[in-house]
């Protein structure tokens, strides 16, 4: 039985995890925190949209990072890896959809996403991504105003808005529920989770070093409360350990753990968590799914009973939320999260790898919508199998 390192334990390592483990490998999970899902994907939007697995707005032309994504967006070869990209968003949302209903998982979603768009210049800004969505048939249903209000009663009916796009294929969940389950699924079949351990190198013989790191060792906060009852005993000090395969899944460490530069940056994501307020005369106070404000860049998703606003900064949050659901929260029991995440200038994904060495990482805010097709499409090619999409063009091998 092949043996089979992750490291990492968020959504996209924990989708490893099992799809590995229900190949019949025995896969062995290190985690630096205490808990799955307890970075990237602790309190992100949950949005599970293809359509929005590629920005829609070409980047501005400029120095530092902006310049980057500009001469990215222009290589010979982006067009390709954007339709992987896309076509494997819509294989992972099928996917998801699969094991949702075969493995019976319980958790926080609603079905719905709608682009909001406050002003003209916004819809006229989108056309080149309407345009590769209608070449790959992901076909959106454009909304006045007037339909934006009916698809969500409860946006504000004062608030300025030009129009909306209806996007297909698309929900919204609670990922780092959606996580914890799939991770009982993938005990059941086997996978060993070890938190508290930090990968401190790694080869392409498939021989890691990992050591015990309590959790003032791994940066600030634990996050969420620690499962330490759930792993292998560590003991003390560095540890070598020899895998037939290791799969990298810990973006943030990438890098390091790779041993080359890469065009890598690290971003923040913020979030605010508030309960919905509960009144039998308005049932509809906050979205009935998720609702993007497309100048803002903020996600507004419906996660059970309580609204979820991400954005770059807080303060962007705070006035989306404001400006479309006014009063429909408790702000007093809002909760509040950053969370790091790292980002390449193309904005696309980095899956694949060869012989002992695998990676699967850089989702950014598409990190639900294609953490369960990134994880089968890496467990058929270690396989020798063909995958559904083929992701040959989202390698490492694309920067030198």
């Amino acid at each position: 039985m092949p043996r089979i390192a992750i490291i990492g334990a968020g959504i996209a390592g924990v989708s490893c995890a099992y799809e590995l483990a229900a190949d019949g490998h025995e896969v062995s999970v290190f985690e630096r925190r205490g808990s799955v899902a307890a970075e990237a994907s602790f309190a992100n939007a949950g949005t599970i949209a293809p359509a929005l697995a590629l920005p829609w707005t070409k980047a501005a032309f400029g120095l530092g990072w902006r310049g980057k994504q500009w001469k990215a967006a222009r290589h010979a070869g982006f067009a390709e890896r954007a339709e992987a990209t896309l076509r494997l968003a819509v294989y992972s949302h099928q996917h998801l959809q699969a094991l949702r209903r075969a493995l019976k998982l319980d958790y926080e979603r609603a079905e719905g996403q709608l682009v909001l768009l406050r002003e003209k210049a916004d819809r006229e800004a989108i056309q080149p991504g309407l345009d590769r969505l209608n070449a790959l048939s992901l076909v959106v249903r454009e909304l006045d105003a007037a339909a934006c209000h009916a698809a969500e009663p409860g946006l504000n009916p004062e608030a300025k808005l030009h129009s909306g796009l209806l996007l297909p294929l698309a929900e919204v969940g609670n990922c780092r529920q959606f996580a914890h389950l799939l991770r009982i699924e993938a005990q059941k079949l086997g996978a060993r989770l070890r938190f508290h351990t930090t990968v401190r190198s790694l080869d392409a013989s498939g021989e890691i070093v990992h050591e015990y790191t309590p959790p003032d060792d791994v940066g600030g906060t634990a996050g969420p409360a620690s499962e330490a009852g759930d792993t292998v005993p560590q003991t003390q000090g560095p540890r070598g350990e020899r895998f037939d395969a290791v799969i990298v899944c810990a973006a943030l460490d990438a890098a390091r753990l790779l041993g080359r530069k890469l065009p890598l940056r690290t971003a923040t994501s913020h979030s605010v968590t508030a309960p919905l307020r509960q009144l039998e005369a308005h049932p509809d106070l906050g979205p009935r799914g998720s609702v993007t404000d497309h100048q803002l860049g903020v996600s507004l998703s419906r996660i059970g009973q309580r609204v979820r606003a991400t954005a770059a900064d807080l303060d962007s949050a705070h006035k989306a939320l404001h400006d479309w659901f006014p009063g429909a929260t408790l702000p007093g029991q809002a909760l509040r999260w950053s969370g790091e995440h790292v980002e390449l200038p193309d904005g696309l994904p980095v899956i694949g790898g060869a012989e002992r060495l695998w990676f699967n990482f850089a989702h950014p805010d598409a990190g639900f919508t294609l953490a369960c097709g990134s994880a089968r499409a890496v467990a058929d090619r270690l396989a020798g199998r063909k995958s559904e999409v083929d992701v040959t063009s989202l390698d490492l091998s694309r920067f030198g």
